[in-house]
Order: structure tokens, then C-alpha cells, then sequence
């Protein structure tokens, strides 16, 4: 697959071999080494930035021929428009290229509608300022992402290689990334795997839907339950598959989603008793990350604790197991 760059104009070419005959666009770009992932290159190719001598329709599906010569042009990162914020951070480790990060409930991870100030990534700007610009000039640094609710550990790049590098590893599975869960109900299979395709809800534009084989995207999730209470279980979860909401929907599929989850049907509160203890967010942490360096390639393994309101429950349900007070109503 040979091809050159000129750095001056941003540019490489690439001339297409009898063995890559017949890919699509984007597949064929992907495996280039552009280091670039096969989204953006998407994105590319729909923003006019992937030109074909001959061609005038270019979409991310074209099948590439023979002695094609491919133009792609990858332009500088945006200039960051973000003001930096004194946000305290919990990190877990930090070196020259990473920064491991235990984010707390209720912190939203990137700018979005509704969200322009008080991110994780003002934090991260408050912090440093030689964050991967790869993410784009709301998103620096972003490698994955966790739910506004959701808990726990995320690594954020610090520089463009160790940004296309943990992309890479997290687009091959390498990334591995495990969940502690509250769920309403027992599973009767105590262990087990959930095959489910995910995509955007039909109706419900905010909520992600189980979808028929073939309309959605292929989500691979794997639970076990962990410890038992009464009509609650507590479960360590790991994702193969890094859909939106993918633990959270998968649950529900299986008839147990998660305590807090409101959008997802959830119970919000659990009572014993007499005592009713409210649930304010979905109860999902980020409990375990395990990574090869994006440069030294050392296998690194971080777990952050469980945080207090999480904590509080699973100690509510606990206390009153000893004290043979078991008898629970999630709703």
C-alpha cells in the first residue's frame, strides 16, 4: 500500500494495489497507517478531504480499483475555544503521554447542548495544556467517554500518538474495562453473555434501543453477579463493545436494569421496613482499567473504589441482611 506525505500541505497519497481492490473507502483508509480511526476518516471523506482522480462522488462506501490514486488531506486540529476551569480532579496516575482519571457521578465529560462550562474537559484544560488535539476543540484529549452518572475510571490522552494509539487499542479490544452494578432482580443465570445489537431508539431519540440483527451496531457485554441481596444483585460487568448506554440497555434487556437508571426504566427507590433510601443516579462505576502504554507498552492495571453514594447503598442492603431485615421493594 505505498504512499507518501508531504507535511507542508498536510497531505498523503496513496495509490491502491491489486490486493486492496474492492474495499470500501473508508475500510481501505483505516488500514493505511494514517493512524487516524475509521470515524474520522468518515468524516473526512463526507467534509470533501478524500479525493480521487476521476471520481466525483466520493462517500465512505466507495469501492476503491486497481491504480487509483487517493488524495487525502488531514487538516491542522482546531484551535481550542474552551476557557480553562479549577475543577478538582482525582488522579490516578499521570505521566508525560496519559492521565488516568477516577471521575466522579455527576460530571459531564465533554461540551454538549446544554453542558458548555463545568466539564471534565474544562478540568483537564485547568490542568494541563498540552492535551491531544486529535479529539477535536470540544473534545481534547477524549479518548472514551462515561455517562454524566456513571462513575469511575477513564484515561485521557495527553498528546496526539497516545491519543491514536489508545484508539487503536480500545478499536481491537486490547482496552479492557470493568463495571460494578446495582440491578433490580437475581439473573437466573449467574454469569452469562449478552449478544444484543444497540442503536439509537425509533422513538425515543434520547435512549439507545436492542435492535434486529443487522439494523444496529454489535454489542458484546459479559456479567457476573457477585453478591445477592433481596431483589437486588450486585454485579461486575465487563463490556467488549463500547456502545453508548451499553451496559445500561443490555440490563434492561436481560429484565434487570439498573437502580437509578430513570431513563431506562430503573427503580428509584428501595424501601425495608419502614426506611425508604432514594437513588439518584444510575448505580454503574468504572471500577477496573487495564491498558497496554501507548508508548512503552507496559501493560498498566487501575481500579478506583466504589464511591460513597454507591457505597451507602450496597451498605443499606448489607445491614439489613445481617440483621435478617431482608425483605426489600425497589420501585
Amino acid at each position: 500500500m505505498p504512499g507518501r506525505n508531504d507535511s507542508t500541505l498536510n497531505k498523503t497519497f496513496l495509490r491502491v494495489t491489486p490486493g486492496d481492490a474492492g474495499q470500501r473507502l473508508d475500510r481501505y483508509l483505516a488500514g493505511s497507517g494514517l493512524s487516524l480511526s475509521r470515524t474520522r476518516i468518515q468524516r473526512l471523506i463526507l467534509r470533501g478531504m478524500v479525493r480521487i482522480a476521476g471520481c466525483e462522488k466520493i462517500s465512505p462506501g466507495l469501492k476503491v480499483r486497481t491504480g487509483q490514486e487517493i488524495h487525502v488531506i488531514i487538516p491542522e486540529p482546531e484551535p481550542l475555544e474552551l476557557e480553562p476551569e479549577n475543577i478538582p480532579l482525582s488522579i490516578i496516575h499521570e505521566d508525560r503521554h496519559i492521565i488516568i482519571i477516577d471521575k466522579p457521578p455527576g460530571l459531564v465529560v465533554h461540551p454538549g447542548a446544554g453542558n458548555m462550562r463545568h466539564t471534565l474537559v474544562h478540568a483537564l484544560l485547568g490542568h494541563c495544556d498540552d492535551l491531544s488535539g486529535v479529539g477535536g476543540k470540544l473534545r481534547p484529549g477524549v479518548v472514551h467517554r462515561l455517562d454524566k452518572d456513571t462513575s469511575g475510571l477513564m484515561v485521557v490522552a495527553k498528546n496526539d500518538a497516545a491519543h491514536q494509539n489508545l484508539a487503536s487499542q480500545f478499536r481491537h479490544g486490547d482496552i479492557k474495562k470493568t463495571y460494578l452494578a446495582l440491578a433490580r432482580g437475581i439473573p437466573d443465570d449467574r454469569s452469562g453473555i449478552i449478544n444484543l445489537e444497540i442503536g439509537r431508539d425509533p422513538v425515543h431519540r434520547k435512549k439507545m434501543a436492542i435492535l434486529p440483527e443487522g439494523r444496529g451496531k454489535t454489542a458484546l457485554t459479559t456479567y457476573q453477579v457477585i453478591e445477592e441481596f433481596a431483589g437486588v444483585s450486585l454485579l461486575k460487568v465487563r463490556i467488549h463493545t463500547g456502545r453508548t448506554h451499553q451496559i445500561r440497555v443490555h440490563m434492561t434487556a436481560i429484565g434487570h436494569p439498573l437502580l437509578g437508571d430513570s431513563l431506562y426504566g430503573g427503580p428509584g427507590y428501595i424501601f425495608s421496613h419502614g426506611h425508604r433510601l432514594k437513588i439518584i443516579r444510575q448505580m454503574l462505576h468504572s471500577f477496573e482499567l487495564i491498558l497496554n502504554h501507548p508508548v512503552s507498552g507496559e501493560e498498566m492495571s487501575f481500579r478506583a473504589e466504589i464511591p460513597r453514594d454507591m457505597a451507602d447503598v450496597i451498605k443499606e442492603m448489607r445491614d439489613q441482611q445481617e440483621q435478617n431485615n431482608s425483605m426489600f421493594i425497589v420501585r
